[in-house]
């Protein structure tokens, strides 16, 4: 049995009883799920140290090798920590099943067959990036270095705009990267992308725009706000090239909010010709682009596309964060708009709430300026690159007939669902089966709903390789049994 260890004392397990068949072969693998296990019963609690490889390898009779290939899944699962000194650890996140925080994506609500599970297994749910990975220890040096270095005249009020060593950082990364034209006078530091949206609906509409249109299909989650600016949101179609600019254009709006790296939800990439197209129109009515970079930075398979603002910087915000690449707790974001734009934002920063917190700003600064950001981003796309590719094959292997779309990019699978399939009661029937996912159908507006095939929306950031596929499988079951019209 485990031992037994007093809250005050180092916990340390030296007789783990993992179970192994010998027969059965993967033995790593065996060995991992048996540590799953023993977490989510609570028998290993969060900070437990374990032994090292060697060592566990000695105790199991299996090879060094076996017990490192399962420390390395369980790592970049999120369930392992491993330091320099310190030896390997149970997760501080990693927690029993019955403790588990409530889910952040899909509220439980009841299912039409019985009860939804309050927390489920598998969260595929879109949109989550894998805060396990945060990289706390890197993010605590540049707090450090910021503390050390930052005059005492910084803590006073900062620049509404913000602080101009991150701004003059953003816009170095952000033309080298992104391929924009910045500089740190165009740069206005704001509490996320949803902020920055926010403050531009107030803008244009003090301006005296009427409408902003939206791609449809889109987020949901951004229109109450985009409503609530006194704006008539406007809803343009979205195609296999990106959005329809003549669309657009027969809306009547003269701002327009678009996902042009990476399309939400469908993942399509804007082609070149509707990027000319786009452009053209804005100068047509005198418009307004407000460009949502929200995951270019996560891309596998295709080349980078420079952002729109590159191409017309005064008639486009590129508006970004570090939201999915680090954390949305950091609640930083930017804007990277024309002067006559950024002044107002500034201004209007300067009105509503004195600018953003000035320490965080100084050490994502110096996170970026050290090379830390750069290299967390290329350690998260290897990871994230891994865990797509786990879970579009495995959905092709469980869902026969499935179409999976947009993987060249982002944190997230667009899967139409096999013909005949009935869209809602697949997302209840996994559900059940404990696996959360999104319907494109409520992202879409309420005349095109019913016109387009039905497709659910995958989050893979936040879980391993092996729970994907298993995940995949059950959705396959859930659709196989009852989850057709």
């Amino acid at each position: 049995m485990t031992q037994v260890v007093p809250p005050d004392a180092e916990r340390y397990v030296t007789d783990l009883h993992l179970p192994l068949d010998r027969t059965a072969g993967r033995l790593s693998a065996q060995i991992a799920a048996g540590f799953r296990s023993a977490v989510r019963s609570g028998r290993l609690t969060a900070g437990t140290r374990l032994p090292s490889s060697r060592d566990l390898a000695r105790d199991m009779d299996v090879s060094r090798g076996v017990v490192v290939a399962a420390y390395e899944q369980l790592t970049a699962e999120g369930f392992l920590v491993a330091r320099r000194g310190d030896g390997t650890r149970i997760a501080p996140l990693a927690r029993p099943d019955e403790t588990s925080a409530p889910p952040t994506g899909p509220a439980a609500a009841p299912a039409p067959d019985g009860p939804a599970e309050a927390v489920p297994r598998f969260d595929l749910w879109p949109g989550q990036p894998d805060l396990s990975a945060f990289p706390r220890d890197r993010w605590l040096a540049a707090v450090r270095a910021a503390l050390r270095t930052v005059p005492h005249e910084a803590l006073a009020y900062p620049d509404p705009a913000g602080v101009p060593a991150l701004r003059t950082e953003l816009a170095g990364y952000l033309s080298r990267v992104r391929a924009a034209h910045a500089d740190a006078g165009r740069v206005v530091i704001m509490n996320g992308v949803a902020h920055g949206l926010s403050a531009l609906a107030g803008l244009l509409r003090a301006a005296g725009h009427t409408a902003l249109a939206v791609e449809d299909p889109t987020s949901v989650r951004q229109l109450p706000a985009l409503a609530a600016s006194g704006l008539r949101v406007v809803r343009v179609p979205v195609d296999r090239d990106g959005v329809d600019v003549d669309a657009l254009a027969a809306s009547g709006a003269r701002a327009v909010l678009v996902t042009p790296a990476h399309q939400y939800p469908t993942g399509v990439v804007l082609s070149a010709c509707r990027r000319a197209e786009l452009i053209a129109w804005s100068r047509t009515v005198d418009g307004l682009i407000i460009e949502d970079d929200y995951d270019a930075e996560f891309r596998y398979d295709r080349e980078p596309v420079g952002c729109l603002q590159g191409v017309e910087p005064d008639r486009v915000v590129l508006l970004g964060s570090v939201s999915k690449s680090l954390a949305p707790a950091l609640r930083l974001g930017w804007a990277v708009a024309p002067p006559p734009v950024a002044e107002r934002l500034r201004l209007h920063r300067a009105r509503t709430d004195l600018g953003s917190p000035v320490l965080e700003q100084h050490a994502l600064a110096e996170f970026i300026r050290g090379g830390a950001y750069d290299r967390h981003l290329r350690t998260m796309r290897r990871r994230y690159r891994a865990r797509r590719d786990a879970l579009a094959d495995a959905i092709r292997a469980h869902v026969p007939g499935a179409v999976v779309r947009g993987v060249s990019a982002g944190i997230h699978l667009y899967v139409e669902l096999p013909p005949g399939c009935d869209e809602d009661r697949v997302v209840a029937a996994a559900g059940r089966a404990g696996v959360a996912v999104a319907g494109a159908r409520s992202m879409r507006s309420s005349g095109r709903a019913d016109a387009a095939p039905p497709a659910l929306v995958l989050g893979y950031a936040r879980l391993g390789e092996a729970r994907l596929a298993t995940a995949a499988e059950l959705l396959g079951r859930a659709i196989a049994h009852g989850a057709r019209g």
